[in-house]
């Protein structure tokens, strides 16, 4: 393990801002991992899990604790089952099932940036995939139990950007994650999204070249700056900064009474359910591509992203998510929940 005191934690995070960690140490190792998590638990000590940095807003005050970064390694795939160590690059492994193996099951996440083993927490998914469709274990040390143990998907308990790890976050850390791809004879999984079925002219439900699909989304997420680019200031952020709402009812007939909403994007969701368009709130309330003249804008290619110009600080990139969700609110009487995790701060 490598222990480094008072040290900078914005260069790990891709809005690269937030003050230092008092003690980071960085685990190349499932036995370092549950080693440091131990004693960071038997002496009180707050601790940080950090992997791809790409889900964080850290505080400028820091993190006065032990910073956990999960460094470890494994991609093993026996058939079309894969295992990955939580420090796998996740748009790496992705590329491997594509290009080397032609699975499918994960093309569409193709781009995303962090780690394997934060996939889970989030239950990470885009352009009608997510990670909860082919997950079937993660091997996690549970700091309650004090043991390592394994969850079956079931007892993931996924739904739309979240999971049981969320639920319960200084509870379990994961060590790794196991998935059930598929060879589909080099095609992709049925198309879901309406965005990529436009994209190559079929209807959704239909499948399309797997390459040609991995392709496709890497294009789409470069468009929008999702994808990283260290000269791209429009790549410094956290991805989508807020969820797309989740509406009851009752909200969303409230929602479709407000002025401009009777055109709003609606989609189906559980129990009775609305979901709705973060981006397009944003859009019409006010905020558009490139929004706020400050260290801080909104993205010039996507409204969902919040982002760092370069000298940004956290309270900057905070106090413009909080404009913008106080005008749709104030718009839309629609509340927007952040979607990165916040360390030392809130919105």
């Amino acid at each position: 393990m490598l222990v480094e005191n008072d040290a900078p934690l914005a260069p790990l995070t891709t809005l690269r801002l937030g003050g230092p960690a008092r003690r980071l140490v960085t685990a190349h190792t499932d036995d370092e991992v549950i080693a440091a998590v131990r004693e960071a638990d038997a002496a009180g000590e707050p601790l940080l899990v950090l992997g791809g940095g790409s889900n964080l807003v850290i505080g400028d005050a820091g993190f006065r604790g032990t910073v956990l970064r999960i460094a470890t390694t494994g991609f093993a795939l026996d058939g079309t089952v894969l295992e990955l160590a939580a420090g796998e690059v996740w748009s790496e492994a992705v590329t491997r099932t594509v290009r080397e193996h032609g699975l499918a099951g994960i093309e569409f996440l193709a781009g995303i940036p962090g780690s394997a083993g934060a996939t889970p927490v989030q239950n990470v998914g885009a352009y009608g995939q997510e990670v909860a469709q082919t997950i079937t274990e993660v091997v996690a040390y549970d700091r309650t139990a004090g043991e390592t143990v394994v969850l079956t998907n079931a007892e993931c308990a996924f739904s739309y950007r979240h999971s049981r790890f969320k639920a319960e976050p200084d509870r379990y850390v994961v060590l790794r994650v196991r998935f059930a791809l598929a060879d589909e004879a080099g095609l992709s999984t049925p198309v879901k999204y309406a965005e990529v079925a436009k994209h190559f002219g079929v209807e959704q439900g239909e499948r399309v070249p797997l390459a040609r699909a991995y392709e496709a989304v890497l294009g789409l997420r470069a468009g929008k700056g999702m994808v990283l680019d260290p000269a791209d200031h429009d790549t410094w952020s956290a991805g989508s900064f807020f969820t797309n709402p989740v509406l009851t009812a009752a909200q969303y007939e409230s929602f479709r009474t407000r002025p401009g909403a009777e055109n709003a994007p609606a989609y189906p969701a559980p129990e009775g359910c609305t979901k709705t368009s973060a981006a397009w709130l944003i859009d019409r309330s006010g905020f558009g591509k490139g929004y706020g003249s400050g260290p801080a804008t909104l993205s010039t290619k996507h409204t969902l992203a919040l982002t760092n110009r370069g000298s940004a600080t956290a309270e900057d990139l905070l106090a413009l998510a909080r404009e913008i969700r106080d005008g749709v609110r104030e718009a839309f009487g629609v509340e927007l929940v952040n979607e990165p995790v916040m360390i030392g701060v809130e919105l």
